[in-house]
């Protein structure tokens, strides 16, 4: 984009102020009016009608998108990067030892951690998602516990208070998340502010915290924030050694798991 939108009607330029969001995730009013070529206070004017429309929501200093605009829905995700999600899992699955009780959140990536424990011994996996202890009922030498809570239906997750307050009852060796985002200076990123405090909570649940996180992932910022990039015990990705952000928690001591 350039100066030249400046030049764009009103919804044509919107529309752009979509796309841009939609790429980003979040931005602040000053970094699109830089963007786009206008004055910031038509960028207000602009997401103030965006948001009118329920097509963002605005944050101080700038705009989200909505949040059922910004993340797909659970089928259209793990779609997405199938091949290289299972890689993923496969590799995050080999750090699970037997005797251990792990937490496995839900999301795409993580539920293709579960054809891989087949052959773990006395493993316990904690997780907060229908999704994967269906998987998981199909090995019944490992014990499952569902973490109660208020169903998301989009996510066939459970989340809010019943499931924070049933984490106290375990000791967890390794907890495995993906994220929306994960960014050297933001840390790890969601997308929806409604699970943030769960999120946040399963993270904090365990001594490690094994983050999935595919190339697409590194650099993305959601508008939530849910653990400083320190949080992250090591990382499981496909991303090329080069990515700015490998290379920089790898600086920071955080192994990384390539696969």
């Amino acid at each position: 984009m350039s100066a030249a939108t400046d030049h764009l009607l009103s919804p044509q330029r919107r529309r752009v102020v979509l796309g841009y969001l939609r790429s980003q995730g979040a931005v602040q009013v000053a970094e699109l009016a830089q963007a786009l070529g206008i004055s910031p206070s038509t960028v207000r004017r602009d997401l103030r009608e965006m948001e009118d429309e329920g097509l963002l929501a605005r944050v101080h200093g700038g705009a989200t998108l909505a949040a059922a605009d910004l993340e797909a829905d659970q089928p259209a995700r793990a779609a997405e990067h199938r091949d290289q999600k299972r890689r993923i899992g496969a590799a995050a699955a080999a750090l699970v030892q037997d005797g251990t009780t792990v937490l496995i959140s839900g999301g795409t990536t993580t539920e293709t951690m579960v054809g891989h424990l087949a052959e773990r011994e006395n493993l316990t996996v904690i997780t907060n998602s229908l999704a994967i202890a269906h998987a998981l009922s199909r090995h019944p030498p490992i014990a499952v516990v569902v973490l109660g809570g208020f169903l998301r239906h989009r996510e066939k997750s459970l989340l809010g208070h019943l499931t924070e307050q049933a984490l106290a009852e375990f000791r967890i060796d390794q907890v495995f998340t993906g994220a929306f985002g994960v960014d050297l200076e933001v840390g790890v990123t969601g997308a929806d502010v409604r699970e943030a405090r769960t999120d946040r909570t399963l993270i904090e649940a365990g001594g490690r915290h094994v983050l999935l996180a595919d190339a697409g992932k590194l650099g993305r910022r959601g508008p939530v924030r849910l653990a400083p990039a320190a949080r992250i015990s090591a990382l499981v990705t496909d991303a090329e050694e080069a990515h700015p952000v490998r290379r920089g928690l790898s600086a920071a001591g955080v192994p990384v798991i390539a696969c």
